[in-house]
């Protein structure tokens, strides 16, 4: 794994008459779990959104080794996310969403069976995701996020919708 680092400099976000992050600075090494911190509305979200070139920052930065997520070779092989647990189609299955997936980046299907096992849904390979819980579909966005086997993982209010038994095992993870 490269020595990936994370930057925020000085990253504002204006939303019109709401400033959304308002100066925010951070570093962020390779190698460590870190956490933002705040309530609702505090922009967590957003300057996550802007570090993966999402929305564009009325100033300031977010970098990933030092340029912007556009930048990267190979992105999904540097970053995987889970901003919300809506990015797959309703209508197929677990396993159909991950092969479109893994189609469009190139990716050997195998890991398909590797990510649905670490994320414990290789049970519910097969079923079609309209049925899922709200934690069953945050653990199939988990999967997908991991499907390059990034060597980042941003995760956006990552306990959404799980059960206890979810919360434990998203810890354990």
């Amino acid at each position: 794994m490269s020595s990936v680092k994370i930057e925020f400099k000085d990253l504002s976000k204006r939303y019109k008459d709401v400033l959304a992050v308002s100066n925010f600075s951070a570093q962020v090494q390779s190698g460590r779990v870190t956490g933002f911190l705040g309530p609702n509305g505090a922009g967590k979200s957003t300057a996550l959104r802007c570090l993966l070139g999402l929305v564009n920052p009325t100033g300031g930065s977010a970098e990933i080794n030092g340029g912007s997520y556009s930048q990267l070779v190979e992105p999904i092989h540097k970053v995987g996310a889970v901003l919300d647990s809506r990015g797959f189609h309703p209508g197929l299955t677990a396993k159909q969403n991950l092969k479109i997936m893994a189609s469009a980046s190139q990716i050997n299907f195998s890991r398909i069976d590797e990510v649905l096992e670490l994320v414990d849904l290789a049970g519910a390979a097969n079923k079609r995701t309209k049925g899922f819980s709200l934690g069953m579909k945050q653990r199939l966005s988990l999967a997908i996020a991991m499907l390059g086997d990034p060597e980042i993982l941003i995760l956006d209010e990552p306990a959404n919708g799980l059960d206890p038994l979810g919360i434990v095992w998203l810890r354990e993870f």
